[in-house]
């Protein structure tokens, strides 16, 4: 399963951004998309554990997570793996 291309397609449905958007590991998210407010991130949570099966406390989730594209795949990574 490649982790990074559906955390990919997840942001590009939940933020409503062009499906040809790149993202590397060093890709800031929070604070550099102007669409990627509160409500994305609730958004994102759940599609995360919708889409992995996977169940994400919310003490878990923190703005370290959403600082690059790289430190919210390696997130889902330790849920999935």
């Amino acid at each position: 399963m490649n982790v990074a291309a559906h955390v990919k397609d997840i942001l590009i449905n939940v933020i409503q951004i062009s499906d040809e958007t790149e993202f590397d590991d060093d890709t800031p998210l929070l604070g550099a998309i102007a669409e990627f407010d509160s409500m994305a991130i609730v958004n994102v949570i759940t599609t995360i554990e919708e889409t992995f099966g996977v169940e994400i406390d919310d003490d878990e989730i923190s703005a370290d997570v959403f600082e690059d594209f790289g430190s919210l795949v390696e997130f889902v990574k330790q849920h999935v793996e």
